[in-house]
């Protein structure tokens, strides 16, 4: 199983177009409001803190960049040429190793850790953003890159924050600047029901060890100049056993 083309292509052609810089794009937050905040919460439930750490669905790699200061070896990985080739040019010392990976694709999650072994991994906000379908294999490439030693943090969209977004696309202006080039290319994010998430970890083996709410900050702000944030929630997990 894999991708559709049409989802890959519909990621190619946001991050073929979307504005240089930072906090250009609508989550790209800076990573003392994202990576550091969840890296608090991680590090104390990780059992093997030297393993290799995965970005899973990296983007354009600022928060693998902070990673990369903080454990020896970080893969940023992701679906998307246009989006890797961007945090290669942003991180030209070569601090993180960059990986076109279709997390979908079982054989693709073998294979990355055959090389690796087992790893940590950070996902955020990656599963909301899947087609349906897709979304336990996700899960299930998620668990085979743990392995028997690896942790996961996992923070997505809280089912809550569906209204936020859908009160933010049909405003007077329509979407905000930074939010509306994802509806246009199709990768409006998805709802996945917080009561799923659950499921999706027990059919990968997966496990919950730590779990809690936070909200998730965007780069766009509100008229009135309030910085927009969705509601969210995250776990840790490791394999079962």
């Amino acid at each position: 199983m894999s991708v559709t083309t049409r989802y890959r292509e519909a990621w190619e052609g946001f991050w073929r177009e979307a504005p240089d810089g930072p906090g250009a794009v609508f989550w790209d937050a800076e990573p003392a409001l994202t990576a550091r905040v969840h890296l608090a919460l991680f590090e104390p439930h990780l059992a093997a803190p030297g393993l290799p750490l995965v970005d899973l669905g990296c983007g354009n790699g600022t928060q693998t960049r902070f990673l990369a200061d903080r454990y020896p070896k970080v893969v940023g990985a992701d679906l998307s040429a246009a989006a890797l080739d961007r945090a290669r040019l942003a991180d030209p010392a070569g601090q993180a190793s960059y990986r076109l990976f279709d997390a979908v694709e079982g054989a693709e999650a073998e294979v990355l850790h055959a090389e690796l072994g087992d790893a940590n991994v950070y996902m955020r906000g990656v599963l909301h953003q899947c087609e349906a379908g897709d979304r336990q294999a996700l899960v299930d490439g998620l668990a085979t890159l743990v392995g028997d030693r690896g942790r996961a943090f996992v923070v997505e969209l809280a089912e809550a924050a569906g209204a936020v977004l859908r009160g933010l696309a049909q405003g007077p202006g329509g979407p905000p600047a930074k939010l509306a080039p994802v509806f246009r290319h199709g990768i409006a994010p998805g709802e996945v029901a917080d009561a799923a998430v659950p499921g999706y970890l027990r059919a990968a083996g997966l496990v919950v060890v730590a779990e809690g709410e936070l909200p998730l900050v965007t780069t766009e702000c509100r008229a009135d100049g309030s910085v927009i944030e969705l509601p969210s929630r995250w776990v840790v997990v490791r394999r079962a056993g």
